[in-house]
């Protein structure tokens, strides 16, 4: 009898330990992850001021470093920091456009950021001008 007693309490510490091991295991995999939190947080609405200007006719099959192929009716913005993909709402002379971020390599110096030419032309940019700019957000865009 001593024997199966010892048997049964090694068998209930080993389900003891399982037990405690699965439920760490469930509780990590319930964290958030650092992804998940950085989209959880909301970027500021205000509008900022920067230097912008168009960074002139696209080449032939230009491709920008945030991989995409630029033509004579690309949308986008350039901007040194700001990370591919992010979604921007410009402001010009009583003109918004929501567009977003597709290089990271500006062609003029001093500027902050860079529109491709057909953003220019729908803003009414030529040369270097002064802009405002804001993070676009889903209540308004």
């Amino acid at each position: 009898m001593e024997l199966l007693a010892q048997r049964l309490l090694l068998l209930a510490a080993a389900a003891l330990v399982a037990a405690t091991a699965a439920l760490a295991v469930v509780e990590r995999r319930s964290e958030p992850s650092t992804s998940e939190i950085l989209a959880g947080l909301r970027a500021p609405v205000a509008w900022t001021t920067a230097f912008a200007g168009s960074r002139g006719p696209a080449g032939d099959a230009l491709r920008t470093t945030c991989g995409q192929v630029l033509g004579p009716e690309s949308l986008g913005v350039s901007h040194a920091v700001l990370p591919c993909g992010a979604k921007l709402v410009l402001r010009y002379r009583g003109k918004q456009v929501l567009t977003e971020v597709i290089d990271n390599a500006l062609v003029e110096p001093g500027r902050q950021l860079e529109v491709t030419e057909a953003l220019a032309e729908l803003l009414g940019i030529e040369g270097t001008v002064e802009l405002e700019w804001r993070f676009a957000t889903e209540e308004s865009g």
